[in-house]
């Protein structure tokens, strides 16, 4: 693999295997992104009023051909955890409707539906899918079996947060339209790092990050809504986008809640299409594929120092980022502590069904010696 790290601005003193949780952006489009910032200061208000729309329209357009949908069906937001919020609070649960969801979803998306119960008297359902992980038909009947007469809402990850792990999303979606059950997916972790077509897909909503794995800057995300239920989605903020006279309106109710929500840094957004173009260039396809087998050889490695087993039936459940199990620890904040004071690796500890796991993600930047002085640091720490 070509030498992706001068592209980035990682501290090299650090090994960065910690992609997932933030990101990071490679340095032309972090170029781009102040570039938008820079024109917006040269005249705002025409900024805002003549080349905003006319930009943002082109974004939608370029995002919404990289994750095949309709651009009336993409909106742009901050992060998919707003998008969950969105979605959320506008749906009219009642008390005794269930939201059927598995144990592998992300906290913060966690702690919007319980909220959500908590005002509206719904049921947050939780179906436990155990690890190793089984064949995506064998996830979906697991799933299915929760579902009830009181399932209004299937919620789940399409890569899920925790435990990293592809999910079946396209099977639980078609079953779901049939039951007339909504679904709502969570792709935070998936544009760029696996390919999206949410046309085929079928999901009702989906909402995911940019500036994860797709390496834009932060704070530029999507909300997908079929147009059949984009009438149930109420803005989460109310501005210019929403009543009878509307300014900055692009025509559309659901893209309007969204497009306008007050005066912002709208350059993360604007940057969308330099880093899809990064990626093409770089033909993308070739270096995940690249990512997925150092990150195989990365798996095997620990599971032979520690004699856990893999987390994963097969590598097709997993893409670029995976967990692997480890030895008990004193506590997760104190390991992940070490990982970064001692030996200057920046790698999530994950605490998940009382074990104790590392999720490693494998971006191009990622080396075989990155790899090496992370098994290095777990043979000492754990005297291996």
């Amino acid at each position: 693999m070509k030498d992706f790290r001068k592209f980035f601005l990682l501290d090299r003193n650090v090994v960065y295997l910690n992609h997932g949780s933030f990101g990071a952006c490679p340095k032309p489009v972090f170029t781009e992104y102040q570039r938008w910032q820079q024109k917006l200061e040269l005249q705002p208000v025409d900024f805002f009023t003549t080349v905003l729309p006319r930009e943002m329209a082109a974004v939608r357009r370029t995002l919404a051909g990289f994750i095949k949908a309709p651009a009336q069906c993409v909106a742009l937001i901050p992060n998919a955890t707003f998008g969950v919020n969105a979605l959320a609070r506008s749906l009219a649960l009642q008390p005794g409707d269930e939201i059927l969801t598995t144990d592998h979803e992300y906290g913060a998306c966690d702690k919007v539906w319980q909220f959500t119960i908590q005002k509206t008297g719904a049921r947050y359902v939780r179906v436990a899918i155990p690890a190793p992980f089984e064949s995506p038909d064998s996830c979906v009947e697991r799933i299915w079996r929760g579902v009830t007469p009181r399932t209004r809402v299937i919620f789940m990850s399409h890569i899920t947060s925790p435990t990293a792990c592809i999910f079946p999303v396209g099977q639980i979606c078609a079953r779901a339209r049939k039951a007339r059950i909504i679904t709502i997916i969570d792709g935070a972790h998936c544009p760029g790092q696996i390919p999206l077509d949410l046309g085929r897909l079928g999901p009702d909503f989906y909402t995911g990050n940019a500036h994860k794995w797709l390496c834009t800057p932060k704070g530029s995300a999507f909300l997908y809504a079929r147009r059949d239920v984009q009438h149930l989605v109420e803005p989460l903020i109310i501005s210019w986008g929403w009543g009878e006279e509307r300014q900055f309106s692009v025509r559309n109710d659901f893209l309007d809640y969204f497009y306008w929500t007050g005066t912002n840094d709208y350059a993360a957004y604007l940057s969308i299409p330099a880093a899809i173009r990064f990626q093409q260039e770089h033909d993308w396809p070739q270096v995940t594929a690249q990512c997925h087998r150092l990150l195989g050889r990365a798996l095997a490695a620990i599971e032979d120092l520690t004699g856990f087993p893999s987390m994963y039936s097969s590598d097709s459940l997993y893409r670029q980022m995976a967990i692997v199990r480890i030895p008990a620890y004193k506590n997760s904040a104190l390991l992940k502590k070490k990982l970064i004071g001692d030996y200057r690796i920046e790698i999530p500890v994950i605490a998940w069904n009382n074990q104790l796991f590392l999720r490693l993600s494998v971006q191009c930047y990622t080396t075989d010696s990155d790899i090496e002085k992370l098994t290095d640091a777990i043979r000492s720490i754990f005297r291996l």
